[in-house]
Formats: structure tokens, C-alpha cells, sequence
């Protein structure tokens, strides 16, 4: 298998500064992933010589809010310039605003048409921004059932319709398989419709959120899957690790990613 493995400097090794973190982490042969870049050293982040594969790509506004979509590509602008600094390869946004603890800014439990027709249009202009700067904008689908209730249109299977509806090269998806087994299920069917459509792959395990091996999901099995589909780009661990935020722990759970993933 032939995948680029990247980790998540926002959940693991938390004892420790997040340059610090995503120095481990680059030492040990990982790409990196980070959340919100405002207000960090940018330079100090550059200067660890990581690569980092993607990060949040809009700060403000909604996808799937006429009145609010203009913010999120206005925030973007403002992001293009540290991601292009930093190397990153893919800004991440979701089908509605996020607040504090990944909450929904404004809840909504029921989708409209007029949503869906937001979200396609909002997306074709990420992927016009994208594409004059040479960035990909990435759709991550979320679960309602536990961490982010009151987003609509979060399921894979919507934010693989919207993708797919857009097809543009500069939006993909942030394909998160946690997400998608609590949401969904039936994971190996779902990266085999979506390999067209993926930019990017998030894992952890089910439940807990930690590394893979400490729940139900078979990642042996969906990493041939994925092999079997052709897919060779990033999969992130997006996750904590099962042992805590000590160096032991977080060592421990980015061996068990590898070895998951690693062939």
C-alpha cells in the first residue's frame, strides 16, 4: 500500500506546545494536519520543515445560508495566503458554521432545497478561489448523532452529492470515516463510491475517537479496500490516543495508525 499517512497535531501529544507536537510528529515520518491557523506562528510552523496536508479553510459563514455565504468565501481569501505559506494542500470546510466544541452556530435539523442549491453554488465559487491560488477545497462530512448536531446536509452521502455535483478539481472531499460510522456505517462500499471525489481521508476508531485498533472498525479491511480502489493520497489521524496526552501514549498510537495502514 502506497497511501501518505499524516496525523493531527490538534489531538495528539497534548502535554505538549503544538510546534512541539508537530515536530514528533514530522520526525516520525507524518504529514501533519492542523485546525485553525489564526493567531499561531506561521513562521515557526514553516520553519519545522513538515509538510502539512491540510488545515481549516473558512472561519465565518455558512454553506447553506444565502444570507451568510459570502463570509465563508471572504474568510477563505484571508486563509489562502497562510496555507500557501505553510505548503498545505487542502482547506477544510463544512456544510454549515461551527462554533466552540465543533457545536452548530445556528442548529438546523431539517435540509431544504434552498440549502442544497446554497451549498452547490457556494462550493463552485471555493473552487473558482481554488483554483486561481492553487488550492483544494475540502468537504468534510460530520455526524448529527453525536458531536455535531444541527448540521444539515453532513452525511457522506450529501456532502458526496454536492462534490460530485460541483466537479470541479478544487473541491474534493475530507473524506472522515469516524464520522461516517456513526452517521452511516457500511464503510468500504462508501470509499468505493466516493474515490472519484476524495481529497483527503480522516480515521479514528469507533467509539472513543482514539487510534485504530481500540473500537469496532476493521481499518485492515478498509485499507485494502482503498488500495484495491487505486487511492495513494493522505489519510489523516484525526484522533487522540487511547493512553492519554503523554509522549509514550501518542507514540504508541501513531504506531498503530501506521500499522494499519502501512501494509
Amino acid at each position: 500500500m502506497s497511501f501518505r499517512l499524516a496525523v493531527c497535531a490538534e489531538m495528539v501529544y497534548g502535554d505538549l506546545p503544538l510546534i512541539d507536537r508537530v515536530h514528533r510528529i514530522h520526525e516520525q515520518g507524518f504529514e501533519v494536519e492542523l485546525w485553525d491557523t489564526r493567531g499561531r506562528d506561521i513562521g515557526a510552523l514553516a520553519a519545522t520543515g513538515a509538510r502539512f496536508s491540510s488545515m481549516s479553510g473558512y472561519f465565518g459563514g455558512s454553506l447553506i445560508d444565502p444570507d451568510s455565504a459570502d463570509e465563508v468565501l471572504a474568510s477563505a481569501a484571508k486563509l489562502i495566503r497562510t496555507a500557501l505559506e505553510l505548503g498545505v494542500e487542502r482547506m477544510v470546510v463544512h456544510p454549515a458554521e461551527l462554533g466552540d466544541g465543533g457545536m452548530a452556530v445556528r442548529p438546523v435539523h431539517r435540509s431544504t432545497g434552498q440549502m442544497w442549491l446554497t451549498a452547490l453554488r457556494t462550493l463552485e465559487r471555493l473552487a473558482a478561489l481554488g483554483g486561481k491560488h492553487g488550492v483544494t477545497f475540502a468537504l468534510e462530512n460530520l455526524n448529527t448523532v453525536r458531536d455535531h448536531p444541527g448540521i444539515p446536509l453532513a452525511r457522506a452521502k450529501d456532502t458526496l452529492a454536492l462534490v460530485s455535483a460541483v466537479d470541479r478539481p478544487n473541491v474534493r472531499m475530507m473524506l472522515d470515516l469516524y464520522h461516517a460510522q456513526i452517521g452511516e456505517g457500511n464503510l468500504i462500499e462508501l470509499v468505493r463510491a466516493a474515490r472519484p471525489w476524495i481529497g483527503e481521508i480522516q480515521v479514528a476508531d469507533v467509539p472513543g475517537r482514539f487510534e485504530p485498533g481500540t473500537g469496532e472498525i476493521n481499518y485492515l479491511a478498509v485499507a485494502a479496500a482503498l488500495n484495491d480502489a487505486g487511492y495513494s493520497g493522505v489519510i489523516g489521524l484525526e484522533a487522540g490516543a487511547s493512553g492519554g496526552p503523554g509522549l509514550k501514549a501518542g507514540d504508541k498510537a501513531l504506531a498503530a495508525f501506521r500499522a494499519a495502514f502501512a501494509g
